[in-house]
């Protein structure tokens, strides 16, 4: 798996968070850091869209973390990242900088995931996103961690 995010994670509280995620999930989780873009709006966007589509495997399920995206609940993440994994397909997850992401990444994008109405900052999104993915596995493994409050 992989996780492609434009800026660099530096806070230490922020990376101990990710760390703690990240250390559990099997397969592990690449994170690929990229530079913040520069220039313009537009030209921003088009050169970390460059950066960004350069960084994920040709063969992967790219899952762009997007506004305009589609919102999952846990239980449909696990399962959707269980049929990627069956089908040799590894997901790979795509987080855009300030200005957004390019329709070029977009439309690259098997799919896209909104983590709802609210905006986030980017650095938060990535700890979130890493927590769900090993709520994905702990679901998929029967694991206690996810209690969804159903009967």
């Amino acid at each position: 798996m992989r996780l492609v995010a434009v800026g660099r994670m530096k806070d230490k509280a922020e990376l101990a968070l990710v760390e703690r995620y990240r250390k559990r999930l099997r397969p592990a989780l690449d994170i690929v850091e990229l530079p913040d873009g520069r220039g313009s709006p537009d030209e921003i966007k088009r050169r970390e869209a460059q950066a960004i589509l350069a960084a994920c495997p040709a063969n992967s399920f790219v899952l762009a973390l997007d506004e305009g995206g589609q919102s999952w609940g846990s239980p449909a993440l696990a399962s959707a990242m269980q049929g990627w994994m069956a089908d040799a397909r590894p997901p790979c997850f795509v987080i855009g900088g300030a200005e957004g992401l390019d329709a070029s990444v977009l439309h690259r994008a098997d799919a896209a995931l909104s983590l709802g109405a609210l905006t986030w900052p980017h650095m938060l999104v990535r700890i979130m996103l890493v927590e769900q993915i090993y709520r994905a596995q702990a679901i998929m493994a029967g694991h206690p961690y996810h209690r969804s409050g159903r009967p």
